[in-house]
């Protein structure tokens, strides 16, 4: 059975590891290793995810018997229109096709749908096959964005959105 519960800064470490595991396979044969260590190292290192935690944003992290598989984090994004945005969204490649990711976005629309939102959007990378999953969940491609990260890196994505 999975289980959700909602992080707290104790928390912050699993979510750390899950990355890292998560991001190995799903990005290295996209943008290359050293892309990877530059985004992990500034969007997934302590100071930062304390400092979403403490501005609002919501991570819902799956559990399956005693391990941690997966994780989610949305915050809203445009009060006056009710917009949020789904900024992570990662499941360990052994619980690929077992409902976790499934369960973690239902959880977050959900959610989302009992706050007064609106609308959910997410961005993800152009060649990441987890677009399918986002559209068999109801997202529709809005537009394609390259976003300059840094250190001569980009994100090369497509910005997706659904109405709740």
């Amino acid at each position: 059975m999975i289980e959700l519960r909602r992080a707290m800064e104790a928390d912050l470490t699993a979510i750390q590891d899950l990355a890292k595991i998560t991001w190995q396979p799903t990005y290295v044969p996209l943008i290359g290793q050293e892309q990877v260590d530059y985004m992990l190292k500034t969007m997934y290192n302590r100071g930062v995810l304390l400092e979403q935690l403490r501005e609002g944003h919501v991570f819902l992290i799956a559990r399956s018997g005693m391990k941690d598989v997966g994780f989610a984090g949305y915050s809203i994004v445009d009060h006056e229109n009710r917009g949020y945005k789904l900024h992570k969204l990662y499941v360990l490649p052994e619980a690929h096709g077992t409902g976790v990711g499934k369960l973690l976005i239902n959880e977050v629309v959900d959610q989302i749908r009992a706050a007064g939102g609106k609308s959910l959007s997410l961005n993800v990378n152009r060649n990441n096959k987890a677009k399918a999953f986002y559209e068999k969940a109801g997202f529709t491609t809005k537009k394609t964005v390259d976003i300059e990260i840094g250190n001569g890196f980009f994100m090369n994505d497509y910005i997706m959105e659904m109405p709740i």
